[in-house]
């Protein structure tokens, strides 16, 4: 059975909260428009689009497509949301510059080659400094952690301490571990400001056998939701969200 925990009070879940918060002192929420790059199962395209947000999907696999496209109809379907097959690290060539009010990057850096690219591509494709860019990536302490915590396995630990990549469970294969200094380095690199940070899965994939997921739920959910907002917690997360905008000259973000 599949638990949602990590993800009740994640980015997707983040990021929606901060776009009501937006649309509800907006007057042009019908003009706004999201990208959502690598989609997942196209869950929060759902959610922005019933804000009345339009929102393309971008994605390689035509698999993860489909999915988001199943999930699409099984909501009801949406005249808001279009998916499009397309390269991650070719934004400026695929979409014009300036299009997009919401750049939703959740998980898609581990799987490609030059996530700077990547970032690089998705500023371009931002409208201006009041564009949210969210993003969603596996932070390297959290699989040291996840190794000793959950496996028991010190070897493994030990490895991770110094290893580039970890394994993955969706392709079975091995994808990028970010430290912070990483992170902030290919945003900062992009020309990105970094407005806000919170950690993903602080503690429920370091919960032991004795814990249920599902009876446990709502009590795992509270302490992910305060555990993540705070700042010595942020290390030992297995995935950072960050919220960032264009930068503007002598933006500091949230340094």
């Amino acid at each position: 059975m599949l638990i949602a925990i990590p993800c009740a009070w994640s980015a997707a879940s983040t990021l929606i909260l901060l776009v009501y918060a937006f649309v509800l002192t907006s007057d042009w929420t019908n003009s706004l428009r999201a990208l959502d790059l690598g989609c997942g199962t196209g869950a929060a395209a759902v959610r922005l689009a019933r804000l009345g947000i339009h929102v393309t999907l971008l994605d390689s696999s035509a698999t993860m497509l489909a999915l988001a496209e199943r999930t699409i109809v099984e909501a009801g379907g949406s005249d808001k949301i279009t998916a499009k097959r397309g390269d991650a690290a070719q934004l400026a060539d695929i979409f014009q510059t300036g299009s997009f009010d919401i750049f939703l990057c959740h998980n898609p850096l581990e799987y490609v080659d030059d996530p700077g690219a990547v970032l690089r591509g998705a500023e371009r494709v931002m409208r201006d400094s009041s564009a949210i860019l969210s993003v969603l990536a596996p932070n390297h302490a959290g699989e040291v952690l996840k190794a000793v915590l959950q496996a028991g396995d010190l070897a493994a630990a030990e490895h991770n301490l110094t290893a580039e990549r970890g394994p993955e469970s969706l392709y079975g294969g091995r994808v990028l571990l970010f430290t912070s200094e990483a992170r902030e380095a290919i945003l900062k690199d992009a020309s990105l400001t970094i407005n806000a940070r919170r950690g993903v899965r602080v503690i429920a994939d370091y919960l032991p056998a004795q814990i249920s997921r599902s009876a446990g739920y709502e009590r795992i959910f509270v302490l992910e939701r305060n555990l993540g907002e705070r700042r010595e917690f942020f290390g030992v997360a297995r995935f950072i969200h960050c919220l960032a905008s264009c930068a503007t000259p002598g933006s500091e973000g949230d340094e």
